[in-house]
């Protein structure tokens, strides 16, 4: 049944994005000033005086100048105190969309007129401010960081600290799965990146704004070195930025009340979440997520919608795994775009604030446009988090809210078991997927390959250290998903893969 009350229909009014590119690191803006000239230009957008009467503010959590009161320190340097004030759980992908749900949750429950979602990283600053106080001047990575600051573990004993090392194991399972050889699946990769580029180009807020072939995207540089196989530089997420983004989203009633043109407003449709299980070696498999296609499934069914009536998508994109995935689910073809920003690599990938970028751009996109219809898939840790929201530019009937977007019991009733893990395991097995990792000089460190026994119960991790099988794994010429072989104990504990 349709939502007839206007009070209780949201809506977003406001958008705001801030790019700070200064030089200078002790004059650039630190995280909480991104996010206060993001909601300043989101206010501007909306016509002004938003700000003070803001009765929800909440913020997607950061890891550049982290402090636990940045929501306390962001309303005292706005000067605004409202009633419900607050942070994300954590930096995830996933963030700006589940509060943006949220947000519409409230509004259309009556407990709120007017919020605000915003977020901002400042790694780039951070990193340079750091820099010029170390001894050597590097910059610091703040993920390896993090994850060096971890107790030590299984995981991180065969490499798999950071997104950028565990996303290609779902890269290398998902082109096996989809039965591609590793030209053609490198070759999807590039042309999605390269439509990205052009997005971004087009983009004045994009970070990197210089539209890139397939072949500028494929090709090993020292400007593109290898990262993990096989993704070089220009296909991971770009977290060395200074970016903000915000969105300001009211009742169609109050909006009305304020005299914004109808043509500006743009309708909050009903929402979809499901996670995949924290520990991404209790997963299922690689080459799929049941909870991913659950959230994108369901949320077009939940606003009665078929791929078919996008007008424009945003494909949550850290890593071309992901957008692969999500563009399956949806028969989305190879040449339209899976981004209105520029995705994580050029639009710019400030960690957990990228898809509050997307709501900014989706609304201008649909600003204007005659039954406009949008969606934005997020995703959040190793894969495993994932909501999906609907934009559109008129009324959307089925969206009544409050509404429950939690569908993990339909997510699990689909999924099916994982196999347990053997962190001892010594015997023959079967590769289940597999990456690579490289030096800043882009030269292999080791080779991982995670396999199964020949029964399929259980799962083991194993190393390849020599030349011969980290050339197996990386050359193209027999796909390596599937193959068999042993897994034998090394002399310094690790388990080492001898190819069969």
């Amino acid at each position: 049944m349709a939502q007839s009350d206007p009070a209780r229909i949201p809506v977003i009014i406001g958008v705001g994005q801030v790019s700070d590119r200064t030089r200078d690191p002790q004059a650039a803006l630190d995280t909480v000033g991104l996010m206060a000239a993001a909601l300043a230009a989101a206010d501007a957008d909306a016509g002004g005086g938003w700000l003070g009467r803001l009765e929800s503010l909440f913020l997607i959590d950061h890891l550049s100048f982290r402090a636990a009161d940045s929501a306390d320190q962001l309303a005292e340097r706005l000067g605004v105190r409202p009633r419900l004030l607050g942070k994300g759980s954590y930096p995830g992908g996933e963030t700006p969309i589940l509060l943006l749900n949220e947000a519409a949750n409230r509004i259309g429950a009556g407990e709120v007129g007017i919020a605000a979602v915003v977020g901002g990283e400042a790694l780039r600053t951070e990193a340079h401010r750091r820099a010029a106080a170390a001894p050597d001047g590097r910059p610091p990575n703040a993920l390896e960081e993090g994850a060096r600051r971890r107790p030590p573990n299984f995981r991180g004993r065969y490499g798999l600290l950071t997104p950028t090392t565990i996303y290609p194991l779902y890269e290398n399972a998902g082109r096996a799965g989809y039965g591609q050889s590793l030209d053609e699946g490198q070759g999807e990769s590039a042309r999605l990146w390269s439509l990205s580029s052009e997005v971004a180009a087009e983009n004045p807020d994009a970070w990197l704004r210089a539209a890139r072939t397939p072949e500028e995207i494929l090709e090993a540089s020292p400007s593109n070195r290898p990262i993990a196989f096989p993704y070089n530089k220009l296909m991971v997420a770009n977290s060395s930025v200074n970016m903000g983004a915000a969105f300001i989203v009211t009742s169609l009633a109050v909006a009305r009340e304020a005299g914004i043109a109808e043509d500006r407003l743009v309708y909050v449709g009903l929402g979809a979440a499901a996670n995949e299980p924290d520990d991404v070696l209790a997963r299922e498999g690689y080459d799929r997520s049941i909870a991913l296609e659950t959230s994108i499934t369901r949320t077009l069914a939940l606003n009665g919608l078929a791929a078919s009536d996008l007008d424009h998508v945003e494909l949550y994109s850290c890593f071309p795994t992901i957008p692969k995935m999500a563009r399956r689910v949806l028969d989305w073809p190879l040449d339209r775009p899976t981004t209105v920003y520029g995705g994580l690599t050029f639009g710019g990938g400030p960690i957990a604030v990228p898809m509050a970028h997307a709501v900014a751009c989706m609304t201008q996109k649909l600003r204007g446009q005659a039954d406009g219809k949008g969606l934005i898939f997020a995703n959040g840790g190793y894969a495993n988090h994932n909501h999906s929201i609907v934009l559109t530019s008129g009324l959307n009937p089925a969206a009544v809210f409050p509404q429950d977007f939690d569908h993990q019991a339909e997510a699990d009733a689909r999924r099916g078991a994982a196999p347990s893990l053997d962190e001892a395991y010594a015997g023959p097995g079967v590769i289940e997927t597999y990456t690579v990792f490289y030096d800043r000089e882009g030269e292999a460190t080791f080779g991982l390959v995670v396999g199964r026994t020949p029964d399929g119960t259980r799962r083991f991790l194993a190393k390849v250290t020599d030349a011969a099988g980290i050339a197996a794994l990386t050359d193209g010429a027999a796909e390596p998903v599937g193959t068999t072989g042993e897994a034998v104990a090394g002399s310094d504990g690790d388990v080492l893969w001898v190819r069969g």
